[in-house]
């Protein structure tokens, strides 16, 4: 089974461009959707309304990321239970730190437009990591925008394929699925490793503590200088 590894930040266009491939790939591969998000999402309902299989997983008051690295395993085994011939795992995207990309697995970026020329900077392994970086709306900026957010998204991975993708009308969506039909077949991750660490993050905010103050601070604490 192949498995794709999407992230991005938040209404990027991640379910969009995910749906456009699975359009774009018709009979050609039997696909199915791992949705992890934080506290809610509809997004399984669309994928369900176009006939493909669909997993959701909610995060709740834990970390997205650290949820979707201690599940994806599990969901591989159900991708195959299911007789899928490509899983596509869709991030929640939410910090632009976190990086769910997997070594030997097909990882992606969906970045758009609209959130403007400095933010593939910004974004830290989640991009910089990336196989390929897809750029979405860009119907809605000029072209001069176009080129300027392209080019500054190679310059912080210029390793990756950069493509546009249209998730209204699907343009680019073919190509990007020709893409994925190329990802590596993987029959489990168990073993495997990610490309880059999560962010640390062990204090006693993240057991619960809500009091404020040096008294109430334990564990992993940074302060400013």
């Amino acid at each position: 089974m192949k498995l794709v590894i999407i992230a991005g930040p938040p209404s990027a266009g991640k379910t969009a461009v995910i749906l456009k491939v699975a359009e774009s790939l018709g009979s050609e591969e039997k696909v199915g959707v791992v949705k992890f998000d934080c506290l809610s999402t509809d997004d399984d309902q669309l994928y369900e309304r176009r006939g493909i299989r669909v997993k959701k997983g909610l995060s709740g008051a834990m970390c997205p990321d650290h949820f979707f690295v201690s599940n994806i395993e599990e969901c591989v085994q159900w991708g195959k239970a299911q007789g899928l011939s490509m899983l596509i795992s869709e991030s929640a995207g939410l910090c632009n730190r976190c990086s769910p990309h997997i070594k030997g697995v097909t990882s992606v970026c969906v970045v758009d437009n609209l959130s403007g020329v400095h933010t593939p900077k910004k974004i830290g392994p989640m991009l910089r990591s990336a196989d390929i970086v897809v750029i979405t709306k860009g119907d809605i900026v000029s072209q001069a925008e176009r080129e300027v957010f392209a080019f500054r998204t190679q310059q912080a991975n210029p390793q990756a394929t950069i493509l546009g993708v249209n998730g209204i009308t699907g343009q680019g969506a073919y190509e990007l699925a020709t893409l994925f039909t190329q990802a590596p077949e993987v029959d489990t991750v168990q073993g495997s490793t990610l490309r880059f660490s999560m962010p640390s993050a062990l204090c006693s905010y993240c057991l619960g503590e809500t009091r404020i103050g040096e008294s109430y601070q334990m564990g992993n604490v940074r302060k400013m200088q």
